[in-house]
């Protein structure tokens, strides 16, 4: 693999291992189902979906070099991702990300990246070392940013210089990481994909539709917010203004990379030209296709 990457998706690559069931699920339920395993993590997803819209990603990442990073390194180099600037770790184990998932949704969710927050700044090296880029000879091309990264190491991308001419596109990766993602506020370029929840953290408040939280993550500083919120309307607020279009319904089938996938559309729409009302209709039928459980997603 030689082509140069249109996009660098910075952050987890791991196990997703899922569970999926067809029934209506509470605590404690028991109920038949499929458990799979499949390569993952947000940045992986981004990647994943991005290459099927025709983009070129590369990964910026850590992988160990146990048996199961080895195994996941090969499924990746099957799938044609970019693992040529990972961070390869003798000493850090592979990550993992478990989910249980019912006709009703996602019910619960373990996310054990700590081999990525603990490689830090090393999965960064290309972008600085004049590979990729460096601070003489920024990247310029588009960065997809996973919020499973420390919140240094975020401070620390946000005022690199390495980084100063990309075009920054930011995922929480859950609610429960979405505050670390307020070092951004501010930055010149950088764009917010969040749901209804995370920007209710990043705003210290609740929201009652997608319009209301995009205007008001952009009004508290963030470049430009594109706020889903599951099958109600989503929003884009920035310099553009506001575009607000709502996702045809359809029968959830799986919810895990959904927002990846969303988030991946909208920009290889955009990287064809297309303008914020196209990005946002051309995203939700991605996403809509995707959680119904299209076998080409």
């Amino acid at each position: 693999m030689t082509a140069q990457p249109d996009i660098l998706c910075i952050g987890a690559v791991l196990w997703d291992i899922i569970g999926r069931s067809a029934s209506h699920m509470e605590r404690g339920s028991d109920v038949p189902g499929r458990i799979t395993r499949l390569p993952g993590g947000v940045a992986m997803n981004i990647a994943m979906a991005a290459q099927r819209f025709g983009m070129r990603p590369a990964l910026l990442t850590a992988v160990g070099r146990d048996p199961e990073g080895e195994e996941l390194m090969k499924a990746c180099a099957r799938m044609g991702m970019d693992m040529r600037h990972a961070y390869r770790s003798e000493d850090l184990p592979t990550d993992r990300y478990m989910a249980v998932e019912g006709g009703n949704g996602l019910i619960a969710a373990i996310a054990d990246a700590h081999s990525l927050e603990a490689a830090g700044g090393r999965i960064l090296a290309t972008l600085r070392d004049g590979t990729l880029g460096s601070a003489e000879t920024p990247w310029e091309g588009r960065v997809a940013l996973d919020g499973n990264l420390k919140t240094d190491l975020l401070r620390e991308i946000a005022l690199d210089p390495a980084f100063a001419r990309a075009d920054l596109r930011i995922a929480p990766a859950s609610p429960g990481k979405a505050e670390r993602l307020h070092v951004f506020l501010g930055h010149p370029s950088a764009v917010f994909y969040v749901n209804l929840e995370e920007a209710g953290l990043l705003c210290q408040t609740r929201f009652a539709d997608s319009a209301e939280a995009a205007r008001a993550l952009h009004d508290r500083g963030a470049a430009r917010a594109v706020v889903t919120d599951g099958g109600n309307a989503a929003s884009d607020a920035g310099a553009h203004g506001l575009v607000t279009k709502r996702p045809r319904a359809v029968l959830v089938t799986r919810v895990t990379g959904a927002g990846d996938t969303f988030m991946a559309a909208h920009m290889a729409a955009e990287a064809r030209g297309a303008a914020p009302e196209a990005a946002m209709e051309t995203a939700l039928t991605a996403a809509a296709d995707y959680v119904s459980g299209d076998t080409n997603l």
